[in-house]
C-alpha cells in the first residue's frame, strides 16, 4: 500500500492543475490532476503535501483544509491512500513543473478536462463543500468499476 497527497490550490474561482505530460511511464500521463505526491518516510500528510507543492510549483502552501481520503484499488497497481485537500492561502513564485504543464483552470471547467473517473466524484464534493468523507474508487484497467462513499455504494 502506498499513501499520497493531492491538493487542489484555489485563487479567483480556478484550481491550479497539472497536465501529466513529461514524466516517463506516469500512470497519469494525459490526465489532469492537482498537486501532490507520494509521502516518505515520517511525514505526515502535510508534510507531504508542502513538501510536494513547492517541489511541483515553488509555492507554499499556508492554510490546506483536509477533505478526505481517497482509497483507490486497482487490477494494475498496489492499494493507494490519497489524502485529499484544498488550499485557499499561499505565497511564493509558480515556477515550472517537470511532471506536466501548470495551468490556472476556471473551477466550473475542470470536469471538461481529461480526468480520472473517480476524480470527477470527489471534485463533486468539493464543489457540493461536503464534509471530510471517505471515498473507495475501484478499477478495472483505467475503467472505474465501483465506487463506495463512507463505505456506502454510489451509483455510477
Amino acid at each position: 500500500m502506498t499513501n499520497t497527497t493531492l491538493c487542489y490550490v484555489e485563487k479567483d474561482g480556478r484550481y491550479l492543475m497539472l497536465y501529466r505530460n513529461k514524466k516517463p511511464h506516469d500512470p497519469n500521463a494525459g490526465k489532469w490532476v492537482g498537486i501532490g505526491g507520494h509521502m516518505e518516510e515520517g511525514e505526515s500528510p502535510e508534510d507531504c503535501l508542502k513538501r510536494e507543492a513547492y517541489e511541483e510549483t515553488g509555492l507554499v502552501l499556508e492554510q490546506m483544509e483536509p477533505r478526505g481520503l481517497v482509497t483507490f484499488v486497482s487490477d494494475r497497481y498496489e492499494t493507494e491512500y490519497m489524502h485529499l485537500f484544498t488550499c485557499h492561502a499561499f505565497s511564493g513564485t509558480l515556477h515550472p513543473c517537470q511532471e506536466g504543464t501548470l495551468q490556472w483552470i476556471p473551477i466550473t471547467d475542470v470536469p471538461q478536462l481529461p480526468l480520472w473517473e473517480g476524480d470527477k466524484l470527489f471534485l463533486s464534493f468539493l464543489a457540493l463543500k461536503h464534509p471530510y468523507f471517505s471515498l473507495k474508487l475501484c478499477y478495472q484497467g483505467d475503467s472505474l468499476q465501483q465506487a463506495f462513499l463512507n463505505g456506502q455504494p454510489l451509483p455510477l
